[in-house]
């Protein structure tokens, strides 16, 4: 009895001596495009610079737009071909109108390598060819970046379209292997489920397939009426779980429920795909009706790796192909062993793969006529052949749709060729052997050390090393620079969104609470309290928190000062710790926390995880950096002498924080001052108190000492203007408005009798943010980007989009797009999962803004405004203006809620012109696909933060340290490597270590602390 690598080695075999029947190129459009990828392959830069160009091309409208960027992605090319490239950027500078219309003609002939057809009646002719060949089709509508509801209906529209051409155009074909044809209709049409509704949320199912399946229901009745298959195509892992619960749930549908030509798609490169295939056969099963699955291996690689690795999370997709490989053939088995209810069709281009799943069928006995392979469009045209001439049913994925919306998947094409680690390029353009194309990649993992294969061309991140970053930190913690952040929470998973339900109930249970000061380690009430009310819904209130007098800060400030002459000697490493313990703490109750957020200060569900997230990264990255400069460190080495540099922590720090971020920021500027060895009065926002009250709670179980840290809700204009005053306050931290900041400043500058030490003020204020969207920038990203930019979390953010400048050239492409986006984000309470823009924080903010908006229609035009926002609680409607000018107020003062205004500018000299000539300079954004435009937005916009192609808003610690200058701020950066420099002052020590012409001949680098007394 011969093995199964055996009789896999012999269908592999035969199918690669047909391949060679039929020689044929990698790349079958000949000329231009095949020495182009073969140039991309000798050189990973150049195809890196090579596919940039290629994405933006579409986008560019003039020839001397198209020569420019040429010239920007490739006048620093340096490598062997250099004297290639640079005679062809010198050919196209000379005659700009022609060379301009080659490469755009050239890189249109690239794409129609994949894509089969602008259309449904262009695909036709192509399918036509195909039929002719034996083989069948699968057409796919591009476009799946939808950014509105009216978009996702198009497409919703352009299906049903495609499905009558189809049906009427094929009407007279016939099954080319005949067998078993009632399996496998004429007409296949694939759907992008993310393209049928832009709102799809991971944190939210119940509502993406409330909404996507009545856009299917029609899709799926008219198809079932014409006798054709639908096949739901999937794609990133965060639609993952949504596209397989709507898959279920729509075909068990009494009106679906016994209709067997429906499909979904399981990809090998997932490490949880078993299981979902598992379930998937249990699900038909229990149907008892038959269904397909399509097996690929998976097209989102690089993006799934990035995305992990961004938010801290374990790895969704295998790390090495060889994995991917082992892990198709076995859900190959799986689905052959299953063929009674599950009919499987076989997507690679991988012989190996391929080569299995035959011997398998015929291992298990399945008929071949009872399964297909499929194949791309433009890839692997030897290996249909061949696979026909063997009797096998083949059908092609045949995207379709215009070039621009095509990019993103021409684009992951282009990279699949040119892989370092793909079949086709091993076997068409690296001629690797027989044995080496058809080996067992079990055995390849095997043979590896460990089952882990070096790799070449993939991304090695922490997110696939640990799931998530360890909260005991030693003292050897290495530099900053390899700090790694807490993981956000994945909600795109079921158990999280349950835990996250469950705590909401639990919490809201606990609402009015009442709250005490904490001073000197005791618990105060004094009588007086201060509501925290839930902007969601006015009449809960979520706590009542003791309210802080004159004669209650006069106790902290001794108590914060008694305390400081202990712990300033205390050594760092215990506070280090401290602020482990705390995170630690704050990653157990996280959901908890979370919760509160919701509640107190109206945040959805994202957004109240992210702001816990960067309260324990502030902990843990402070941590981390006391520990960098908390030794003394030689300034010098000279003979006979030794100078140590080191730090010494101010005094009394009075810590004001705002609500909008009320754990992240009141714990940052908390756990800063804490670490550097000073004392701490912490006053909290007064809609945010609670939260206040909680981390007080939780640095109180980490251990911290009373008196060192002391809790002080009040109002700001009594008790926080005293301290402000206060001869014993050494330092003021402090986030919040413009005026209050200002005011504080001008305050702190004077010098109070009996004050010992010049006042430092951290000082951070807000923002007039602005985003400039360039003549080639992607609008799909762009237009995602800043509605979330402009309207997440109600635009209360100081980094929240503001001001939209807009070149003449794109202004009406952008505004269409733009309001149609904003009218498609969610509005609601954001206690449910997947809301955008819920309630301002207050009664007060909510008569401010409308009073903005009012400002808004007087001076501009009112270009957008939502209706459906709920009556009850602080909801103010998403708001855009146009028409508005620089110096019109609601270009120039910071509204703080959802509003935009929208400035139209001649070229990219006005926009940052306009861009730079507000008081503010605290964040900005800039979407372009110019390298050079780029690099100048980088070196001209004045912000503290400014970001490129992507949100303005979502800053991480450490990875972007936050803060503005002008009137945003004193240009401190929070979450930065030199922000506990702030609360410290620099000290230096200097000893003659001389003694009659002696000297020792070596001086270490670092020291011990300066500490008396010693530590026992």
């Amino acid at each position: 009895m011969r093995s199964l690598q055996s009789e896999i080695e012999q269908h592999g075999t035969r199918i690669l001596r047909l391949v060679d029947q039929h020689p044929d190129s990698l790349f079958s459009k000949a000329g231009f495009y095949q020495r182009l990828m073969a140039l991309s392959m000798r050189d990973e830069e150049f195809k890196l610079q090579l596919f940039r160009f290629v994405d933006v091309l579409p986008s560019l409208h003039g020839s001397g737009e198209i020569v420019e960027h040429l010239e920007e992605y490739f006048a620093d090319v340096r490598d062997g071909f250099a004297p290639f490239v640079h005679a062809g950027i010198r050919l196209a500078r000379i005659a700009p109108w022609l060379s301009g219309r080659v490469l755009r003609w050239n890189v249109s002939g690239m794409a129609h390598q994949f894509i089969a057809g602008k259309n449904a009646d262009d695909v036709v002719k192509t399918l036509r060819k195909r039929r002719a060949q034996k083989i069948g089709f699968t057409v796919d509508l591009l476009g799946e970046a939808v950014v509105s509801e009216t978009e996702a209906n198009e497409y919703a529209a352009r299906c049903l379209d495609l499905l009558e051409t189809l049906t009427r155009e094929t009407r007279s074909w016939t099954d080319p292997v005949g067998r078993n044809s009632d399996l496998f209709p004429i007409v296949n049409v694939s759907i992008k489920i993310s393209a049928l509704y832009s709102q799809i949320s991971p944190t939210d199912p119940a509502d993406a397939i409330a909404h996507l399946a009545p856009k299917l229901r029609p899709i799926l009745r008219r198809a079932r009426e014409l006798g054709a298959f639908i096949n739901f195509d999937m794609e990133s892992y965060a639609h993952k779980n949504v596209t397989i619960e709507l898959f279920k749930r729509i075909f068990t549908d009494e009106e679906f429920k016994d209709w067997p030509h429906a499909g979904i798609v399981i990809q090998a490169y997932l490490r949880d795909s078993e299981i979902d295939l598992r379930d998937l056969i249990e699900w038909g099963r229990a149907r008892g009706t038959r269904f397909a699955v399509r097996l690929v291996k998976g097209a989102y690689w690089d993006h799934e790796t990035i995305k992990a690795a961004q938010n801290g999370w374990r790895c969704p997709v295998y790390s090495q192909k060889p994995e991917s490989d082992a892990n198709f053939e076995a859900l190959t088995r799986l689905l052959l062993e299953n063929e009674s209810i599950v009919t499987g069709a076989f997507g690679s281009h991988n012989v190996r793969s391929i080569a299995n799943a035959q011997a398998v069928a015929d291992e298990l006995g399945v008929d071949r006529s009872r399964f297909e392979f499929q194949l791309l469009y433009g890839m692997g045209g030897p290996i249909k052949r061949a696979l026909v001439e063997m009797g096998y049913r083949v059908r092609e994925y045949c995207p379709v749709g215009e070039l621009l919306p095509g990019m993103s998947y021409f684009v992951r094409r282009l990279l699949e060729n040119t892989s370092n680690e793909g079949f086709l390029r091993a076997k068409f353009a690296e001629n690797l052997s027989e044995d080496e194309l058809l080996r067992d990649p079990r055995e390849l993992l095997r043979k590896s050390r460990n089952g882990v294969l070096p790799r070449s061309n993939n991304l090695i991140t922490n997110a696939m090393k640990e799931p998530h970053p360890s909260y005991n930190r030693s003292l050897h913690t290495p530099p900053g620079d390899t700090y790694e952040n807490a993981p956000l929470t994945n909600f795109a998973q079921q158990e999280n969104q349950e835990k996250m339900r469950k705590v909401l109930s639990e919490m809201r249970a606990r609402l009015g609470k009442e709250y005490p000061l904490v001073i000197n380690g005791e618990k105060i009430f004094t009588g007086k309290t201060i509501a925290s009310i839930n902007p969601s819904l006015p009449e809960d209130v979520v706590g009542a928190v003791a309210e802080a007098g004159i004669e209650e800060a006069e106790r902290a400030v001794k108590a914060a000062r008694d305390a400081f002459e202990k712990w300033r000697w205390t050594p760092f490493e215990e506070r280090a710790q401290l602020l482990e313990r705390t995170a630690a703490i704050m990653d157990r109750r996280r959901f908890e926390l979370s919760a509160l957020e919701v509640f107190e200060v109206g945040k959805p569900w994202t957004e109240a995880d992210g702001d816990i997230r960067e309260a324990i990264d502030f902990c843990l990255f402070y941590a981390q950096q006391m520990r960098r400069i908390g030794r003394p460190r030689l300034t010098q080495h000279v003979p006979g002498e030794e100078s140590y540099y080191h730090y010494w922590p101010r005094g009394v720090a009075f810590v004001i924080a705002p609500w909008n971020f009320p754990l992240a920021i009141l714990c940052g500027m908390t756990t800063a001052a804490l670490v550097t060895g000073n004392t701490v009065i912490m006053k909290p926002a007064e809609q945010s108190a609670v939260c206040g009250a909680m981390l007080m709670e939780i640095l109180g179980e980490a251990g911290v000492p009373p008196g060192v840290l002391n809790y002080l809700p009040g109002k700001g204009s009594v008790m926080g203007a005293h301290l402000v005053d206060h001869k014993d306050v050494d330092l003021i931290a402090f986030t919040g408005s413009r005026e209050v900041g200002l005011r504080i400043w001008q305050s702190a500058g004077i010098t109070r009798p009996g004050q010992r030490e010049l006042k430092r003020v951290v000082c951070e204020m807000g923002g007039k943010n602005a985003v400039i969207i360039d003549a080639d920038a992607d609008l799909d990203e762009a237009i995602v980007d800043c509605t979330y930019s402009a309207f997440g979390y109600q635009g209360q953010k100081c980094s929240a989009l503001s001001r939209l400048i807009l070149l003449e050239e794109n202004y009406d492409r952008v505004m269409e797009r733009l309001l149609k986006a904003a009218a498609s984000v969610r509005v609601g309470n954001p206690e449910e999962p997947g809301i955008t823009v819920g309630p301002v924080i207050d009664e007060a903010a909510y008569h401010r803004i409308l009073d903005y908006i009012q400002i808004g229609k007087s001076e501009a035009t009112l270009a957008y405004q939502r209706e459906d926002v709920p009556a009850k609680g602080f909801f103010v409607p998403p708001t855009i203006f146009s028409d508005v000018k620089p110096n019109m107020r609601i270009a120039r003062e910071e509204i703080f809620g959802p509003v935009v205004s929208v400035l139209k500018v001649r070229d990219l000299d006005e926009a940052i012109a306009v861009a730079n000539g507000t008081d503010y300079a605290l964040t900005a954004g800039f979407f372009s696909r110019s390298p050079a435009n780029i690099e100048r937005a980088k070196a001209q916009i004045e912000a503290g933060n400014v970001y490129i192609n992507r949100s303005c808003t979502g800053a991480v610690v450490g990875r972007h340290p936050f803060g503005g200058f002008k009137m945003s701020g004193g240009g401190t950066k929070a979450g930065g490597a030199d922000y506990l420099l702030q609360f410290l002052v620099p000290r230096v020590v200097t000893e003659n270590i001389t003694r009659h012409g002696f000297a020792p001949e070596q001086t270490p680098e670092y020291r011990d602390e300066f500490l008396w007394p010693e530590p026992q």
